[in-house]
């Protein structure tokens, strides 16, 4: 379907500030619930009644239906207006939020984690694109990106904070209550957002729904490989569906006059190394919280509320990196912010695989977090930067997109990844763990209880480990990769224009 473009000349924001708020609360909403779940998925659980891989579904939904859709809602904002995409976007959100809440089953809860996924596959790239729209190239920008790049990494651990707190004095229920009034709230503040120009194209729904297809098919085959084994006649059927459906849409990309995944934008190096490090960065950092969730509440025998004050670390040391780096921008290239703090953040994810049921909190588990979080906090900025740096202003809106897709999508495969790895490695010590774990609790026998612990620990010290190894990837590539000096960065933002 072709839409015409509009004639008359976009309309810019006359109240910047305001705007970045509304931006930034949008953004924070979004991130946050791909985390606030996760504290309370021991209570989802037990109500529930779910099993261990239908738990890792409850975080992987949202991330898979954000990540497999983002490229179509950016290219509909650039098609249909961004302002208006992002305002639908945020009733979806709510709607869908609303329905999570009331869900009497898991598989309910599921579908309403797909619609949220659906709803902020549109926020989230139509909000980075209308930061260009408001905020000159330059200082201004920088700043801007700043408080974006600190929403993206401060929202994983405001999810994860609240999450406890609503969910042991009210209930789980309340993880997803709680986006309804925000999301009204945004609603009502978008309209100081700049209308945008909308742009020539089609949709590419085929595209979308390949893409999505092929990546959910990924996911379910790494599960089912941890659950059934790596032979098991369903999951090389999924690993050969997703390869299929993958490669029918990079095909079609090539051929598209209006693609989903414009291949000339990963021609640019500097920007194809920052969206493949952020697919790494991603991998390592939802897992993480998974992983850190579960082991402080079943293995410390953390309260939900505790364990969410337990992330404190981990937002102080995200926010000191952003503050900083927005500062540094100009000055250093993204491969000298980026690189170090790869470096550092490789370093707390290590020390987490050191972790054992006795280990403290103030010794081992707080200056662990806050290392791995200002390591990632500094590598947040440069991404974001470069995703949208010196690209055509049809592509604004893909690009950002680009990015928004590569962290989701490999935060769900680094999950499915990881918990596969934590799943086997516990029932290596004891023959399926986590059922062993609630059995024994509902029982009261404490030695099955500290074999469970231990079994357990064991797991997600493992998985750590593993995360380290997505860490080292994306230093790699940034190294490589990543070489515009700052000038260049500064230079090449300047024919950026969001409609």
């Amino acid at each position: 379907m072709s839409i015409p473009a509009q004639s008359a000349p976009p309309r810019t924001s006359t109240r910047p500030a305001l705007a970045l708020i509304v931006i930034a609360a949008a953004q924070l909403m979004v991130v946050l619930d791909s985390t606030i779940t996760n504290i309370a998925l021991p209570s989802i659980q037990k109500d529930l009644e779910v099993s261990a891989s239908g738990l890792s579904w409850i975080v992987n939904s949202y991330v898979l239906a954000f990540g497999g859709l983002l490229l179509l809602g950016g290219r509909t904002g650039d098609l249909y207006g961004k302002r208006r995409l992002f305002r639908i976007g945020l009733t979806v959100f709510a709607g869908a939020s609303l329905l999570g809440g009331l869900a009497p089953s898991v598989e309910l809860l599921i579908a309403a984690r797909v619609l949220q996924g659906l709803g902020a596959a549109v926020i989230a790239p139509t909000a980075l694109s209308l930061i260009a729209t408001t905020f000159a190239e330059g200082a201004a920008r920088n700043r801007a990106m700043g408080v974006y790049a600190a929403m993206s990494g401060l929202g994983a651990t405001v999810g994860l904070l609240l999450g406890g707190v609503l969910t042991d004095y009210l209930s789980w229920r309340w993880v997803m209550f709680v986006n309804v009034p925000i999301g009204v709230l945004v609603l009502l503040g978008a309209r100081v957002l700049a209308s945008g120009e909308k742009l020539h194209g089609e949709l590419d729904v085929r595209g979308a729904a390949t893409a999505t297809g092929g990546l959910t098919a990924l996911v379910y085959a790494i599960i089912q490989g941890g659950d059934r084994g790596w032979t098991d006649p369903v999951t090389l059927g999924m690993f050969t569906v997703a390869a299929i459906l993958l490669i029918t849409f990079l095909r079609s990309q090539r051929r598209n006059r209006h693609p989903l995944l414009p291949l000339r934008l990963l021609r640019d190096r500097n920007r194809a190394g920052s969206y493949v490090t952020m697919l790494f960065i991603g991998a390592a950092m939802l897992a993480t919280f998974y992983l850190l969730s579960l082991f402080m509440q079943q293995v410390k025998g953390y309260s939900p509320v505790r364990a969410g004050f337990a992330y404190l670390p981990f937002s102080l040391g995200m926010g000191m990196a952003a503050g900083i780096g927005s500062r540094l921008a100009g000055r250093f290239s993204p491969r000298t912010l980026a690189g170090p703090g790869l470096v550092v953040a490789a370093g707390g994810m290590l020390w987490f695989s050191l972790l054992e049921p006795s280990s403290s909190y103030f010794t081992h588990l707080m200056p662990a977090m806050f290392i791995t979080a200002l390591g990632l906090g500094a590598s947040f900025l440069p991404m974001t930067l470069g995703a949208i740096s010196g690209v055509d202003r049809n592509d604004t809106g893909i690009a950002s997109a680009i990015l928004n897709t590569a962290q989701q999508i490999g935060g769900a495969v680094g999950l499915a990844v990881l918990a596969t790895v934590s799943t086997s490695a516990a029932d290596d010590k004891l023959p399926h763990a986590d059922v062993a774990f609630f059995r024994a609790l509902a029982s009261g026998d404490q030695p099955l209880i500290q074999r469970a612990v231990d079994a357990l620990s064991h797991g997600y010290t493992v998985a750590f480990a593993s995360a380290v190894g997505f860490l080292l990837a994306a230093l790699v590539i940034t190294v490589t990769t990543l070489n515009a000096s700052p000038q260049q960065r500064t230079e090449d933002a300047a024919p950026v224009h969001i409609g």
